[in-house]
């Protein structure tokens, strides 16, 4: 492979910029640089020379073939933080036949050298795009391979069912245990009933890494948009006491206690001769049917729309309209805390299921290998051993030891340049 580099700490000016070779070049690029360094991962203070160019004094790292990151030799220079000498130091780097990193191009090379599976690439990339405490929770399962480990689990199961099967194929005539059969169907049974939990608690899992949607609806002038504004603590979306100011979603990001929530402003629900507002009244039903959580928000305290599970039904206005009911304000902040509690806990029992599974890709390779377990006590022993085969391979492109090839570039390009 080519030897490649990168910033890997965010550009601009900054304390300290910390540029990563790697490649069979990477040692003696840096050795050009730095001079010699005969200590695999012990940091010296080295001056940075090119030629006769004195370039920056910085700590130089180097970890051998085998023992880094990527599997190949990696140099690491820890320059100072002006971007001035990160760039004079790429030109030194692309002078002396290096080429820059593309994104995600360093992890691609950890999986394609076995330093990592593939759920491991991605737990990685979940981990760098995590916002809030739970998600980096959940995505350091990911990279500590703990779905790897549960694969082996499976395919140590397999193993043991295959060979059982295929002593009772090559030894028919002979004396076979009495038991085989019953242990086969055993071990496809806890194989069959693990894979379908992991399948169960995939959609709550899948739901955390991406964040949950809470829509707020309710009739014009209601009171939402102020609502918005009060949850955020700045003035996301217009307020006016014009009834139908808001036309489009708006949307607010934020961390509720760790978990990722999606705050969303939609406009007044009603009939309107106005084609641009029906248009912005058909949208906000369709975002507030996909949202996770719904809050019904209207002066009578009435659902506006067929309650489904979950909707949270509220009086708004607190501070001016008397009633009766739970009631927020959006002015005052009345009842906001209380609503973020009931938001909150409503979410928190759905976050309760998590599993090992959070991407599609994964998903459907354990529905596939669940597929093929759909056997009975009937069935030919030639079948069975063709199903556990069909079974290892869809195992094997979960954590990407075959048919990798078709997700590297979708995976890989949700990195940063440098990782």
């Amino acid at each position: 492979m080519d030897t490649i580099f990168a910033e890997a700490t965010p550009p601009g000016r900054g304390g300290v910029c910390v540029v990563r070779l790697s490649g069979p070049k990477a040692r003696a690029a840096m050795e050009t640089l730095a001079g010699p360094v005969a200590t695999p991962r012990i940091t010296t203070l080295r001056a940075l020379r090119d030629g006769d160019d004195l370039i920056d004094r910085a700590l130089v790292i180097w970890f051998e073939s085998g023992r880094s990151f990527t599997g190949e030799e990696v140099a690491e220079l820890h320059l100072h933080g002006a971007p001035v000498i990160a760039n004079r130091v790429s030109q030194a780097l692309i002078a002396r036949g290096l080429r820059r990193a593309e994104a995600g191009e360093f992890t691609r090379r950890a999986f394609l050298n076995g330093r990592m599976d593939l759920a491991e690439a991605e737990g990685l990339a979940d981990l760098l795009s995590a916002e809030t405490e739970a998600q980096r929770k959940l995505a350091m399962q990911a990279t500590e391979g703990l779905l790897g480990q549960k694969v082996e689990q499976l395919r140590t199961k397999l193993v043991r069912a295959g060979a059982l099967i295929e002593a009772s194929i090559d030894f028919a005539d002979e004396e076979v245990p009495e038991d085989v059969p019953a242990e086969v169907f055993a071990l496809i049974e806890a194989v069959r009933a693990d894979i379908s939990e992991m399948l169960a608690r995939y959609p709550a899992t899948e739901r955390l890494r991406q964040g949950y949607d809470v829509a707020i609806i309710g009739p014009p002038n209601a009171g939402k948009s102020t609502l918005l504004n009060r949850i955020g603590q700045r003035e996301i979306a217009l307020v006016s006491e014009m009834a139908g100011t808001t036309r489009d979603i708006l949307e607010l990001h934020t961390d509720l206690r760790g978990l990722p929530v999606t705050f969303i402003d939609t406009a007044g629900l009603r009939e309107s001769d106005d084609p641009v507002e029906r248009m912005g009244v058909a949208k906000a039903l369709r975002r507030a049917a996909d949202a996770d959580l719904r809050i019904h928000l209207s002066e009578e305290g009435r659902p506006v729309d067929q309650i489904k599970e979950g909707d949270i039904v509220l009086r708004s206005k607190a501070d001016l309209v008397s009633g009766q009911g739970l009631a927020v304000s959006g002015a005052t902040g009345e009842g906001v805390a209380e609503l973020l509690d009931m938001v909150y806990d409503a979410l928190r029992d759905r976050a309760a299921g998590l599993g090992l599974v959070g991407h599609k890709r994964q998903a459907e390779a354990l529905q596939r290998a669940c597929s093929a377990l759909e056997i009975t006590e009937v069935t030919a022993p030639e079948l069975l051993a063709e199903a556990l085969r069909q079974v290892n391979l869809a195992l094997s492109v979960l954590v990407g030891r075959v048919g990798a090839e078709d997700y590297l570039d979708e995976i890989f390009r949700s990195f940063c340049i440098g990782k």
